[in-house]
């Protein structure tokens, strides 16, 4: 699985209050799908795709963390 962390999001661009709204959102997502593993508050990490999801854009392979 390709997660994705703030610090990556503030290396593409995105604020720093901007990449941590966009984690927690991905964290609420994560959770409604049924993934109660990411309820937890010191979890940073969160899928790629979710992420995606959230901003509405596809990242491509240069721009990952594995």
């Amino acid at each position: 699985m390709i997660t994705v962390t703030k610090k990556d999001l503030i290396e593409l661009g995105y604020g720093t209050s901007f990449s941590a709204d966009i984690i927690k959102k991905a964290k609420e997502l994560m959770v409604t799908k049924g993934h109660s593993y990411y309820e937890s508050r010191k979890l940073d990490r969160v899928p790629r795709e979710a992420v995606e999801e959230i901003l509405g854009i596809n990242f491509s392979d240069d721009n990952r963390s594995d």
